[in-house]
């Protein structure tokens, strides 16, 4: 009997394991045709298929999961505890490393440069801003209309059109006016695409792309600025590079705004794209109607019940967008004014060879400096690079 028993219980452990073998091998079964990319499936039937049964896999598994959670909730209210604590999104900001070049208010090193840098004159407001704005050789019919618009925007700013003058030339004559800023305006295929901000005398000059414009036409129920001087609002301008370009874009602007004015330049530095916006405030004063109290008898409860249910007043402010709107991005920093012979690069965005940008024979390379972003290192592929330029103007 006892040899019978034993070998019924090892033909039940020999089935179990064969039972847990087969399962292993469906799991991993499953396990690999799931992680087959539907991208990689060269037929388009099948590639559609396969993708619209994992699309329904993950929307099964999400509805479980909320399902799952929506019992949790509500056994911990019947039975009176505390409701389990809500997930925060995953974003790029609350999973972002700190990075060790971002600025700190504490920064002597860095705060104690600012006396002595280009634009020490105008932020301590012993020079008036000027600004110079002119466009390429090659004009568009759009660039001229975002000019007129830049020149609402920026006080004190005053066109100057380019003709066949070099670039050099325009810089020498901003110098001699007191000009203290050039903005130029690159357009191609009728569009505006870039833009050239230079510091007078010293530097630096500063090559943003520009993108996303719109003119203050095209945005609906838009305002019409008055001559006020703005409020200038910078975001995030958090590293050693993005302190420099925030110096550069403050120097454009007076650094006394007239507040009565209710205008607001915004500069929003997120994922080293630096989004542009010009605001004014609007007070408004609405009607809010309490509601009626319910009264039983008498005159004077009925007069108390009047002045209740009139109607009071309630200031709300709102901003009114003024245009134009656009986008920047800094392709290079270069010290100096404009110089495509013996200029230096303080830092140049990376591309995949430097060829896209200069002939090859110009590139000479005098050394590598830390990459410095405008907010975070991590996202941005960029490097620093001295480079002499041999290209002609």
């Amino acid at each position: 009997m006892g040899a019978k028993r034993k070998h019924s219980e090892a033909i039940e452990e020999s089935a179990e394991a064969e039972k847990d073998h087969k399962e292993r091998r469906e799991e991993e079964k499953t396990s690999r045709k799931r992680q087959v990319l539907a991208s990689t499936i060269k037929n388009k039937d099948k590639r559609s298929a396969v993708y619209a049964k994992l699309k329904q896999e993950k929307k099964r598994d999400k509805q479980k999961k909320a399902k799952a959670r929506e019992a949790a909730e509500k056994r911990a209210l019947e039975l009176g505890e505390e409701l389990p604590p809500k997930k925060a999104p995953r974003t790029i900001e609350n999973t972002r490393e700190v990075d060790e070049t971002v600025c700190k208010p504490d920064d002597e090193e860095l705060f104690a440069g600012n006396d002595a840098d280009e634009f020490s004159g105008i932020l301590k407001q012993e020079v008036i801003p000027k600004i110079l704005i002119t466009t390429c050789r090659f004009n568009s019919s759009r660039g001229p209309a975002f000019i007129s618009e830049l020149l609402s925007v920026i006080p004190n700013a005053h066109y100057f059109r380019r003709g066949t003058y070099d670039l050099k030339k325009i810089v020498e004559y901003a110098k001699n006016k007191d000009f203290t800023s050039i903005i130029v305006v690159h357009t191609n295929r009728r569009e505006p695409d870039a833009l050239l901000v230079m510091g007078l005398p010293d530097g630096p000059t500063a090559h943003f792309k520009l993108s996303r414009l719109v003119l203050r036409k095209d945005i609906k129920n838009h305002g019409n600025p008055t001559s006020h001087k703005p409020e200038l609002v910078l975001n995030n301008f958090t590293t050693r590079l993005g302190h420099r370009v925030g110096r550069l874009i403050q120097s454009l602007f007076p650094q006394d705004p007239n507040f009565r004015g209710r205008r607001v330049v915004t500069f929003h530095n997120q994922r080293d794209f630096i989004f542009f916006r010009h605001h004014r405030y609007i007070f408004e004063t609405k009607e809010t109607k309490l509601p009626e109290i319910k009264a039983k008898k008498t005159t004077e409860k009925d007069k108390e019940k009047e002045d209740a249910s009139a109607p009071q007043g309630k200031t709300i402010a709102r901003l009114q967008e003024c245009g134009p709107r656009f986008t920047l991005k800094l392709v290079s920093l270069q010290h100096g004014t404009f110089d495509t012979k013996g200029g230096e690069f303080e830092w140049v965005h990376k591309c995949s060879e430097p060829e896209n940008i200069l002939p090859k024979k110009s590139w000479r390379k005098q050394g590598k400096v830390h990459a410095l972003c405008l907010q975070d290192q991590r996202y941005c592929r960029t490097v620093v690079v001295s480079v002499k330029c041999a290209a002609s103007n």
